[in-house]
């Protein structure tokens, strides 16, 4: 499967550097045709560190002063986007889609298609599927559409046969290996899948034998996510950030991101799985746990202010402020990113991978640099109420 897929994507990649300067299928410009804008802020999280976050191992970097193509020229993006799409149908993290590339910077990008650092990280893979998806739907030019087709094909190979998602794939030599719900990366997977075998129009090109590869990957995903739940003394609670491929227990990522309860990551899941009709006894009851753990672990009376602070300079950053916890006995209702299994105490960590209890013990560039706290918990309280009536009548988990 994974060779074949590279020798489709080389052939759409010389295909793609053939026709995509002449926009192809009659198109004189990128002028020449008025469309709607397509929603790009899914790309947000790239570009971000594409322009704020210099990394000399990217294949092309930002030039000074280049423009960028206005929201409604989508064919010109979706170029862009192919320009990026590598052999094996996936995408690299970290780059503007929108930016108006210089001819070397494409032939940079067109010489490097082999390189196969492709990721589902940073909203990345998952989001340009869909953006060209729509604007084959829109246009009916095939390009796209085939470029569509071969990311999916992408995600369909990178799942492990237990049903997860690695944060890369081809696999890395570090935690990037893990089954990944940190910053959205399974759930958009997720979402996708469910999108195409929802009859979703712009997905309408999914041919049948496509889509029956789309049902059992998604009901392999379902499962997964449902065992990897955290469950602590016959209870169940949320999820972790990573979770180990192999066994599905909790996992360290990065050096202060401990395996833990984190629920944050956590609210993406369970908003993921209340928007599942007609859900099973399973995500039933996945729902009713994670949203008494939720209430459970809200922490009341506290906030988290930015205060102006002495210029302080680290090795990966200059910053002129500090992040503090004040008691605030009108704040709503605040939690952790992390509590620490087996006692859920709130918890903390330092590059240096060491456990800590409180704020203020954190280093000032991880305290200023991460996000510690959270509110994510509290819009699915906020729609917990019309879901249980519907789903889960008479089972109110908050009930006092």
């Amino acid at each position: 499967m994974v060779n074949k897929i590279y020798f489709i994507g080389r052939i759409l990649s010389v295909l793609t550097f053939l026709i995509i300067n002449i926009h192809s299928q009659g198109q004189k410009s990128g002028d020449s045709v008025k469309y709607a804008p397509i929603d790009t802020a899914p790309f947000y999280s790239s570009t971000h560190h594409w322009y704020d976050i210099y990394d000399n191992s990217n294949i092309i970097n930002p030039r000074p002063g280049r423009p960028k193509y206005k929201v409604e020229e989508i064919t010109w993006i979706a170029d862009n986007i192919l320009i990026y799409q590598k052999n094996n149908g996936g995408w690299p993290k970290n780059y503007d889609m929108l930016a108006i590339l210089t001819d070397q910077q494409k032939d940079s990008l067109f010489n490097t298609k082999k390189i196969l650092n492709t990721t589902i990280d940073n909203t990345t893979t998952y989001s340009q599927i869909e953006y060209l998806a729509r604007v084959f739907t829109v246009t009916r030019i095939d390009k796209y559409k085939e470029g569509s087709k071969l990311g999916i094909e992408y995600l369909l190979s990178a799942q492990y046969l237990n049903g997860g998602w690695p944060q890369y794939y081809p696999l890395e030599e570090d935690y990037s290996r893990r089954i990944t719900f940190n910053d959205g990366a399974y759930i958009g997977v997720m979402r996708l899948l469910k999108e195409i075998l929802d009859n979703q129009p712009y997905y309408s090109f999914v041919e049948k034998g496509l889509l029956e590869k789309v049902k059992v990957a998604y009901d392999k995903g379902m499962d997964c996510m449902l065992k990897c739940q955290i469950k602590e003394n016959g209870r169940l609670t949320v999820w972790s950030q990573q979770h180990n491929e192999v066994d599905l227990s909790p996992a360290w990522a990065r050096a202060f991101e401990p395996p833990s309860i984190c629920n944050g990551e956590s609210s993406t899941v369970v908003l993921f799985l209340m928007s599942i009709d007609k859900p099973s006894k399973e995500i039933v009851n996945a729902i009713q746990s994670a949203v008494k753990w939720f209430d459970d672990s809200k922490i009341l009376g506290i906030t988290v202010k930015t205060v102006p602070a002495p210029e302080y300079t680290s090795k990966w950053k200059t910053t002129n402020f500090d992040r503090v916890v004040v008691n605030d006995p009108t704040a709503p209702p605040i939690w952790t990113r992390f509590y620490e299994l087996g006692t859920h105490k709130p918890l903390f960590c330092d590059r240096n991978s060491k456990y800590l209890y409180s704020f203020a013990e954190v280093s000032r560039e991880r305290r200023t640099g991460y996000g510690w706290y959270t509110y994510l918990p509290q819009e699915v309280l906020d729609k917990y109420a019309v879901w249980q009536e519907k789903w889960a009548s008479g089972q109110n988990v908050l009930k006092k």
